[in-house]
């Protein structure tokens, strides 16, 4: 049995994933550590990812994305984005929080000295617009609730800006409807 009860169903639907630094910490709180996921949804995206919405926290992030090869394409964005941030942390010297993600590694990881990423991306298969609406309101609101904005759109890291038509930090798809 595999390590966990989610399941991409069928990788040509939208699924709604949620990507977890290790034990929380917080690794986006700066622009260039954004801008290494960033970098790597636009690479995903020039080849086959399909991002309908996202928005990136402090310590995870939560996407509506679509591929052929959606497991592989979340894997390779995991694996890009761990190495560049790792190699960004070390460079810049960040020893507290590069002994955190070798501390609270898994123990079969024995191939790293660190880990980056909590294991597993909880994906949900979007099975209509309404699933649709609510995924997106909940990336969206994700900053609001957590009081850093009044507004979702004021939030620079998500696709809120997007969908009231202002000029996103990423290019998604806004044009869905009717079509989950």
């Amino acid at each position: 049995m595999g390590r966990s009860r989610y399941k991409i169903v069928d990788s040509k639907l939208p699924h709604f994933l949620t990507c977890t630094v290790l034990h929380w910490i917080p690794i986006f709180t700066r622009q260039t550590t954004v801008d290494i996921v960033f970098q790597s949804l636009q690479h995903l995206m020039k080849e086959s990812l399909n991002v309908y919405a996202y928005v990136i926290l402090e310590n995870h992030l939560h996407l509506v994305v679509q591929s052929e090869a959606l497991s592989q394409d979340i894997a390779r964005f995991k694996s890009f984005t761990a190495k560049k941030l790792i190699q960004y942390l070390a460079d810049n010297k960040v020893k507290q929080v590069l002994e955190q993600l070798a501390f609270y590694k898994k123990a079969h990881k024995n191939d790293r000295a660190y880990q980056l990423w909590q294991e597993g991306s909880h994906p949900e298969w979007i099975q209509n617009d309404k699933m649709m609406r609510q995924k997106i309101n909940y990336i969206h609101q994700n900053p609001v609730k957590r009081g850093y904005v009044d507004l979702p759109e004021h939030w620079r890291y998500s696709s809120a800006r997007n969908y009231v038509g202002q000029g996103g930090l990423l290019d998604v798809n806004v044009k869905w409807q009717g079509q989950v």
